[in-house]
C-alpha cells in the first residue's frame, strides 16, 4: 500500500493479472449456494425480503434475455406472469390484456358456471387464426339481435348464410359500419348487409388468406368450398393484434388466446368444468387453499380420464409431501403458496402455512424431478420478489394484489380518504367474498356454490371464518404498460444475474453458480430509501 507521506514502498504483492488465479484459491463462490440459503434447519423459513442473489457477470444486452417458460407440462408462455382466479383481479378484460402481453389469466369461478364460460368464450374469439366457429346470422336477423350480439361478444362483423348457420351458402356479411346509425331495430340485416364479398377457397394457407385480405382491404375474408357454403373466417383485426402483440400466448394451431380458468373439487364442478370445455378452455386450476385433500386428488383423476387434452394444475402446496400427492395424481403443474398473499390471513388465523421463499424452493425443486412446472402463488409485492421466486424454482409466477389495482381488474375504483385514487381487492377467504351470491345465482343455498367458502372448505359452516380480508390497493394505470415494466424489470435483473434465460438461471442456480446471501434486518434497511421525502415513480 502506499506509505502516508507519499513514499511508496510497495509489499511484495500479487500481480494484478493474476486476480482470477488468486480467485481460484478459495474453496467455495463468494456468498451462499441455494441449499446452504434454505437450510430452515439453520436460519428458519425464508421470505423474498429475507434475502438477495447476488451478481453475476454482464456479457450481454437486457434485450437478449428471454422470458419463455412452462405454465405446465405442454404449454408455455413467453413471459411468466399468471393472474390470479380472484373475484377483483381476473375476468375476461384481464384474461384477454395479460395474454396479449405473453402472460396468462385465470379467470375466477365466484359467478355462475354460465358466466364463467362466457368470459373464457370471450378470450377464446378474441383473436383467431381460422375462425372455425363463427357467429354466423341468417338474413331475417334484425338490427337490434345483431347490435346484441355485438355487445355480447365485443366485435360487431358476422357472416350471414341462407340457414344462419355455419356450412350454408354464404349471402353476405353485416358488420358496425352497416348498423352503426341504423334506428330500425326491427329491420332485418338483409337490407343492410354487404353483398360484394372478397372470399378464399377451402384449403388456402393462413398465410394466403392473410395475403388475400390485407391486399382486399375489406375487414373480414371469408373461406368457402366449392358450392360456396362457408366454412371459416380470418379477419383483420387478427392481423393487427399479431403485429400489435408479437408475444401474445396463443395456441399454434387456432392462433386463439390461451385461456385458463379455476374451478372448485365438488361434484357439481364436473358440470361447470364441462360448461368451460365447451367454451374452448386450455388449462383448469383447482382452486383450493390445501391441495392435498381426497377431493382434489379424486377431481384430478377425473379430469386427466375424461378431458386428456385439457391440461390441470392443482395446489395449492407448500410442502414436497403434498406436491408428491398431487404429481401421483397426474397434474400437469402445482401452484405454490399458503398464507402468503397480501390478503390472505391464514397462517395468522390457522396457524398452517409455510413462509414463501421456503415453499417454492422445496416443492420447485421436488417436482422438478418429474417435469412438473410450478407456479409461484403469494408473496409478490415488486420485481424483485419476481426475481426471487423464480430463481427459487418456480417457472412462473401469480399475481393478485400486484395486479389488483390495474384497469383491467373487475375491481371498482374510488378515491381514498386520503385522496388517492384506488381499486377494491378483497381475499377469496374474506367474508365479503364467502357471502358473494353471484356463484349461486342469488339462491338461498348460494354458499355451497360460493368458490371463496369451495376453497377453504367452508360450504357447510354454519359460522364462516375468515381467511381473508378486504381492502384496496393503488391503481397501477392499465396491464398493457404495467406487464411490460415487469418484464423489463425481470431481464434487467437476469442481465445482473449474468442469466440469459429462466432456463439457464435455474440451471445455474442448481449447480452453484448464482449465489445468494441473507439480510438482517439492517440489511433490509439499508436496501430501502432512506431520504427525508421522495417520489417513488415505478416506470415511464
Amino acid at each position: 500500500m502506499p506509505h502516508p507521506n507519499g513514499d511508496a514502498k510497495t509489499p511484495s504483492l500479487p500481480h494484478h493479472s493474476s486476480a482470477l488465479e488468486v480467485l481460484k484459491e478459495f474453496e467455495e463462490r463468494d456468498g451462499l449456494d441455494i441449499k446452504a440459503l434454505l437450510d430452515s434447519k439453520r436460519h428458519g423459513g425464508l421470505t423474498y425480503n429475507d434475502f438477495l442473489v447476488l451478481p453475476g457477470y454482464i456479457g450481454f444486452a437486457a434485450s437478449d434475455v428471454v422470458l419463455d417458460s412452462p405454465v405446465t407440462k405442454r404449454i408455455a408462455l413467453k413471459t411468466p406472469f399468471v393472474s390470479s382466479p380472484m373475484d377483483t383481479v381476473t375476468e375476461h378484460e384481464m384474461a384477454i390484456h395479460i395474454a396479449l402481453q405473453g402472460g396468462l389469466g385465470v379467470i375466477h369461478h365466484n359467478c355462475s358456471a354460465e358466466e364463467q364460460a362466457e368470459m373464457v368464450q370471450k378470450v377464446k374469439r378474441y383473436e383467431n387464426g381460422f375462425i372455425l366457429d363463427p357467429v354466423v346470422l341468417s338474413r331475417n336477423t334484425t338490427v337490434g339481435e345483431t347490435k346484441a350480439l355485438k355487445e355480447k361478444w365485443g366485435f360487431g362483423g358476422f357472416p350471414v348464410t341462407e340457414t344462419g348457420k355455419l356450412g350454408s351458402n354464404l349471402v353476405g356479411i353485416v358488420t358496425n359500419r352497416d348498423i352503426q346509425f341504423e334506428d330500425d331495430l326491427s329491420l332485418p340485416i338483409s337490407a343492410v348487409m354487404v353483398t360484394d364479398l372478397v372470399t378464399a377457397a377451402a384449403g388456402t394457407t393462413l398465410l394466403e388468406a392473410n395475403a388475400i385480405l390485407a391486399k382486399s382491404k375489406k375487414g373480414k375474408l371469408p373461406i368457402v368450398d366449392s358450392k360456396g357454403n362457408l366454412v371459416s373466417m380470418i379477419s383483420r383485426s387478427d392481423l393487427t393484434k399479431n403485429l400489435h402483440f408479437p408475444l401474445a400466448s396463443k395456441l399454434p394451431d387456432s392462433k386463439q388466446l390461451i385461456c385458463a380458468a379455476a374451478i372448485g373439487t365438488r361434484p357439481e364442478d364436473k358440470i361447470r368444468l364441462q360448461k368451460l370445455v365447451d367454451a374452448g378452455l386450455d388449462i383448469v386450476i383447482l382452486d383450493s387453499s390445501q391441495g392435498n385433500s381426497m377431493y382434489q386428488i379424486e377431481m384430478v383423476k377425473y379430469i386427466k380420464d375424461k378431458y386428456p387434452g385439457l391440461d390441470v394444475i392443482g395446489g395449492n402446496v407448500v410442502t414436497r409431501e403434498q406436491a408428491a400427492n398431487l404429481i401421483a395424481a397426474g397434474v400437469d403443474g402445482l401452484r405454490i403458496g399458503m398464507g402468503s398473499g397480501s390478503a390472505c390471513i391464514t397462517q395468522e388465523v390457522m396457524a398452517v402455512g409455510r413462509p414463501q421463499a421456503a415453499a417454492v424452493y422445496n416443492v420447485a425443486s421436488f417436482a422438478a424431478k418429474f417435469g412438473v412446472p410450478c407456479m409461484a402463488d403469494g408473496g409478490i409485492q415488486n420485481v424483485g420478489h419476481i426475481v426471487k421466486g423464480l430463481a427459487l424454482g418456480a417457472t412462473t409466477i401469480m399475481m393478485g394484489g400486484l395486479l389488483a389495482g390495474t384497469t383491467e381488474s373487475p375491481g371498482t375504483s374510488f378515491v381514498s380518504r386520503e385522496g388517492k385514487l384506488v381499486k377494491a381487492y378483497r381475499g377469496m377467504g374474506s367474508i365479503d367474498a364467502m357471502q358473494d351470491k353471484k356463484a349461486g345465482a342469488g339462491a338461498k343455498d348460494s354458499q355451497k356454490s360460493n368458490a371463496g367458502t369451495a376453497r377453504y372448505f367452508s360450504e357447510g359452516d354454519s359460522v364462516l371464518v375468515a381467511q381473508g380480508v378486504s381492502g384496496a390497493v393503488a391503481h397501477r394505470g392499465s396491464v398493457t404498460k404495467f406487464v411490460p415494466y415487469l418484464a423489463a424489470g425481470l431481464k434487467h435483473s437476469l442481465q445482473d444475474c449474468g442469466c440469459k434465460s429462466l432456463t439457464e438461471l435455474h440451471e445455474s442456480v442448481a449447480n452453484g453458480t448464482t449465489r445468494f446471501e441473507l439480510r438482517t434486518a439492517s440489511a433490509q434497511l439499508e436496501g430501502g430509501v432512506n431520504m427525508e421525502s421522495y417520489e417513488k415513480k415505478l416506470y415511464a
